[in-house]
């Protein structure tokens, strides 16, 4: 007399269920939680350079700490920047990919231009008695925005004029460049986070 087949043991298949559904636990919602949300520190580099122009006009306006030409260009890397920052954020909502990834790497690069901006300011043009028809001047003569917003725009110190002002005992074009190697670590983080978040 033949003995009934013996069904197969659950065990293997079930341990396999059960690795399966962990998995699918922590992905991808779960795995987002663990890493910064891109809206989130795209917001955060927006609101630090906003508040990081805020402090450059109270110090001209409430201080007579007027600007050079230099100090100006590093203005409109953080206008640019805040612009995309806040931007990004807010489209990030709706498709954290794209938006993060293509804000990252503007990001990034204006980044790298204020930081470049800032090192040249703090030592090669704090040396020089005038930046005169430097590129700095020669850009801001041919965009004329001191025409269009001269509060912000308008060059009112030399080089070396500017070298002497400082916050807290640093000149401001370290304090600019400490803050644009923040932005483009965040642009980093933004681009990590874009990268691995789930398509939509």
């Amino acid at each position: 007399m033949s003995r009934p087949p013996v069904p197969p043991s659950p065990g293997p298949r079930r341990g396999y269920d059960r690795a399966m559904a962990s998995v699918s636990s922590t992905s991808p919602a779960a795995r987002d939680a663990t890493r910064p949300r891109v809206a989130a520190v795209l917001a955060a580099i927006g609101a630090g350079s906003v508040a990081a122009l805020g402090v450059a006009l109270v110090a001209q306006h409430g201080f007579g700490i007027e600007p050079c030409p230099w100090c100006v260009i590093q203005r409109l890397v953080l206008i640019g920047v805040a612009l995309v920052a806040l931007a990004g954020a807010a489209a990030a909502r709706g498709s954290p990919r794209a938006a993060g990834g293509i804000a990252g790497v503007v990001l990034l690069a204006l980044a790298v231009g204020g930081a470049i901006a800032a090192w040249y300011q703090h030592t090669v043009a704090a040396k020089q008695f005038s930046c005169s028809f430097t590129w700095a001047d020669r850009t801001l003569m041919s965009l004329q925005l001191d025409a269009w917003l001269p509060s912000v725009f308008k060059v009112g110190a030399t080089c070396a004029d500017a070298a002497q002002a400082t916050l807290l005992g640093l000149p401001f074009e370290v304090w600019g460049g400490g803050w644009f190697t923040l932005v483009a670590l965040g642009a980093v983080a933004a681009l990590a986070s874009a990268i691995r978040a789930p398509a939509r």
